[in-house]
């Protein structure tokens, strides 16, 4: 119930919106209502069921049809100003299982049933089990008297697959999958590939597949043009550093995922790509003035809001040259986000900030300036705050005050409500589970996924010819990876022992000591050839990009054997830490696909076609890869 209006107008209001619920259900053929799902799917492949059909991409440029038009409407003027503001607020929810009375979802009960908030974030969870959840919290926001299914979004840009179910390690066993959804190889890995119908295959299956799980929204593409290489916040999930290739990938991409009926986002607007400063963890300063901004950065915003996209996604970054300062964030600057991004790239679909935890927008911005001067802004939805009652009180008291105009909260909502109609929101709130376990991860899916790996796979050193191995005898396989990435480099030496005729393989991490990596080069010195998979991933704010001075010294040491082949899995800048690494072959990522990708390509099991979509000074450029035929 809200406390800025009475028991009667609130139930005036209810019935109103139930009215218009049901005006929009003669024109969808379902509403939102507490007791429904949707009706059982027809019956696909072996009597599994299938996915209800998608909204087409036309979804999200169409005008709304007139009953959808009068739903919106009689919902803005019903909803008392609190709700309306709290339509405007996403929440954060982990996709795991917990009992129903569990603190952590007697919270989420608390966030839809009494703040009223509009949508939420899933994250980390069996596919499964998001979806279950989802449907749970759906039934949850169409028992209120309003009945607004929420807006489901979720951080997928390598695939669903990014909730991977874990691992578990079971007696007298190996490492095992505890089971995954599909995972896509990273953008940058796209755009080796050099094909934007890759880019177009990855955006359709992974709308697919959040679609099955329940998801509307989906963050992504990443389009940020990555021309720093000491970025530590993007790096490989920019699609590379030319303004011109990145906006071709995001727009293919676009139109794969909306294709499924799923809202991309594009981020982080007006571009991240040349920072080194993490900001989840302060507020990054670019230099750039305007006009380097219309010629490089924006050129990819531009394309994907050419390409229909449904949302842009805010980037808590300062920009002098812009916004008059260097302690303003772009999300709460008005030249940015209303400036640049509605009247110069002219978009005007939905805008979501980055998420309001970050301190990229926090540091010297309490909850109560931040979230006024985010909508103050041009901002649509705010994500993840820290306090959902103190982030909607202080949006309800600058209204109050006369800071904030209500038809601008009503111009966000109507935004807002648009979307959960054409993602299929408000006519499909539950989904069908059985649909979901005959799309999820599906082999086609799989089987696309590691094409587009195989072709992203880019030879950049080669000097001493060590790739491909050939008849090597013995291979000593070492895997760098942090003590939190258990399974990294599983597949990548599982496929090398599939192919080769003997390898010994360890691990290492940052905290192998020197002693203990001296003992392992003399064992590995006996080896026909030595390959080392180096590991590094951003990691919202504790990503390690970098590898430890003395493991770069070790790896630079191997160098001099004229054995060692290095194989970087994620951040392809690290050969800069071991310059005299003769041959060198990056994947941009991690996953089964792109590691067993790799292993092949060693091996000469599989063609090596990548070229890189970045360049490093001194070591590589843009368009460089060596190119190798399949051996076997």
């Amino acid at each position: 119930m809200s406390t800025t209006m009475p028991w009667f107008p609130r139930a005036r209001a209810a019935r109103s919106l139930a009215l218009g619920c049901a005006a929009l259900s003669a024109a969808l053929g379902a509403c939102a209502r507490p007791a429904a799902t949707s009706s059982p799917s027809p019956a696909g492949p072996g009597g599994a069921a299938a996915l209800p059909p998608a909204p087409t991409a036309s979804a999200f440029s169409r005008s709304l049809t007139a009953a959808e038009q009068a739903w919106v409407e009689r919902t803005v003027t019903a909803l008392p100003l609190r709700d309306r503001v709290a339509q405007l607020v996403n929440v954060w929810v982990l996709g795991d299982y917990v009992n129903a009375d569990d603190p952590t979802f007697v919270r989420v009960r608390e966030w839809i049933a009494q703040e009223h908030v509009g949508g939420v974030i899933m994250s980390l969870g069996s596919p499964l089990e998001v979806a279950a959840k989802v449907n749970s919290m759906q039934r949850i926001a169409l028992a209120q008297p309003a009945r607004i299914p929420l807006l489901v979004s979720s951080d997928l840009e390598p695939g669903l697959g990014r909730f991977e179910g874990g691992t578990f390690l079971p007696v007298n066993a190996g490492w095992l999958s505890a089971g995954t959804a599909t995972v896509l190889p990273t953008n940058m890995a796209i755009g080796a590939t050099g094909r934007p119908e890759d880019a177009r295959a990855a955006g359709a299956i992974i709308g697919r597949e959040a679609r099955a799980a329940g998801i509307n929204v989906v963050f992504a593409p990443v389009v940020d043009v990555n021309n720093n290489p000491n970025n530590p916040v993007i790096n490989v999930r920019s699609f590379g550093e030319d303004p011109a290739s990145v906006a071709r990938m995001s727009a293919e991409f676009v139109a794969g995922l909306q294709g499924e009926g799923v809202a991309g986002v594009a981020k982080h607007f007006p571009g991240h790509g040349d920072t080194d400063t993490d900001s989840h963890n302060a507020l990054p300063v670019i230099r750039s003035d305007l006009a380097r901004f219309q010629s490089v950065e924006l050129v990819p915003f531009r394309a994907a809001a050419q390409a229909g996209i449904a949302g842009m996604m805010s980037a808590h970054i300062a920009l002098p040259a812009i916004q008059g300062d260097a302690t303003t964030p772009a999300t709460l600057a008005p030249g940015v986000m209303t400036g640049l991004l509605r009247d110069s790239v002219k978009f005007q679909g939905v805008v979501f900030t980055d998420a309001m935890t970050m301190e990229g927008v926090g540091q010297g911005y309490p909850i109560e300036k931040s979230c006024p001067l985010a909508v103050q802004a041009g901002n649509d939805v705010l994500l993840m705050p820290s306090d959902v009652k103190r982030c909607v009180d202080a949006v309800v008291a600058a209204v109050g005050r006369g800071e904030i105009a209500p038809a601008r909260i009503d111009a966000s909502l109507r935004r807002v409500l648009a979307l959960k109609v054409r993602t299929g929101a408000v006519s499909r709130p539950i989904v069908d589970l059985e649909a979901l376990r005959a799309t999820v991860g599906a082999p086609a899916h799989w089987a696309t996924a590691r094409e587009v790996a195989q072709r992203a796979v880019t030879l950049l050193r080669d000097s001493a010819g060590l790739v491909p191995l050939g008849a090597a005898g013995t291979i000593t396989a070492v895997v760098y990876a942090p003590e939190t990435e258990a399974v990294a480099g599983m597949s990548f030496v599982s496929e090398l022992k599939a192919g080769a005729k003997t390898v010994r393989d360890t691990r290492i991490t940052p905290r192998s000591s020197v002693a203990a990596l001296d003992s392992l080069a003399a064992q590995a010195s006996t080896s026909d050839r030595i390959v080392v998979m180096t590991y590094t991933r951003t990691l919202e704010g504790s990503g390690r990009l970098a590898i430890p001075a003395h493991i770069n010294a070790w790896i630079d040491r191997l160098a001099s054997t004229g054995k060692l082949i290095v194989v970087a899995g994620g951040n392809p800048y690290v050969i800069k830490q071991f310059p005299h690494v003769g041959t060198y072959l990056v994947t941009y990522g991690r996953g089964d696909a792109l590691e067993r990708a790799a292993a092949r390509a060693v091996l000469g099991r599989a063609p090596i076609s990548g070229r890189s979509p970045v360049t490093l000074p001194g070591f590589f450029a843009r368009g460089d890869g060596l190119q190798r035929g399949a051996a076997q």
